[in-house]
């Protein structure tokens, strides 16, 4: 083996010792307020988009009726409004304090409907590491999975019932007990 060959070894061993005694000794930033590691944001990003490809044409197995975007809405208010947000909130209190934030799932103007209905699937069933997106498979049925990726998809153009669905409801109050 040659000396250069020698010396990019002993390199590349230097650098894993490195990050091993800076995790040990506790100087690797793992808060979710401190700012992204070296070149983490490009690999978390760079192996989530490879992922993904694959689910680009992947369509949903029932059809986007207005039963089931309603029901998309019902699970969307239940398990991702508190993080991705709503119509008059588009960002919540919770997502001010994930690192990295959650992309804000509405805008002023509505919701996004940027991604095919198979990508969001898949990061509804699969959740994505290094995130706080969670895998809903073990809490959710493979039905309301495609029903809230449905909705997400075609929530540019929801019925009028589903838009209600999503609209906030006014708290209600208990009344005063005697």
């Amino acid at each position: 083996m040659g000396k250069f060959w020698s010396g990019f070894v002993v390199g590349i061993l230097a650098l894993f010792v490195a990050v091993i005694l800076s995790a040990v000794a506790g100087i690797i930033p793992v808060a979710t307020n401190s700012g992204p590691l070296p070149m983490e944001r490009w690999l978390a990003k760079t192996a989530l988009h490879a992922k993904l490809r694959s689910a680009r044409g992947v369509l949903s197995p029932i059809p986007p009726t207005a039963a089931n975007l309603l029901a998309g809405a019902q699970v969307y208010n239940t398990h991702c409004a508190v993080c991705h947000g709503s119509q008059p909130h588009p960002v919540t209190a919770i997502s001010m304090g994930m690192y990295p934030p959650p992309p804000a799932l509405w805008t002023q103007h509505g919701m996004v409907t940027d991604d095919p209905v198979g990508v969001t699937h898949w990061k509804v069933q699969n959740g994505i590491r290094l995130t706080g997106m969670p895998s809903f498979s073990g809490s959710l049925t493979a039905t309301q999975m495609w029903q809230v990726s449905l909705l997400l998809r075609n929530a540019d153009h929801l019925p009028a019932s589903v838009t209600a669905a999503l609209a906030p409801q006014p708290a209600t109050t208990p009344p005063p007990s005697h």
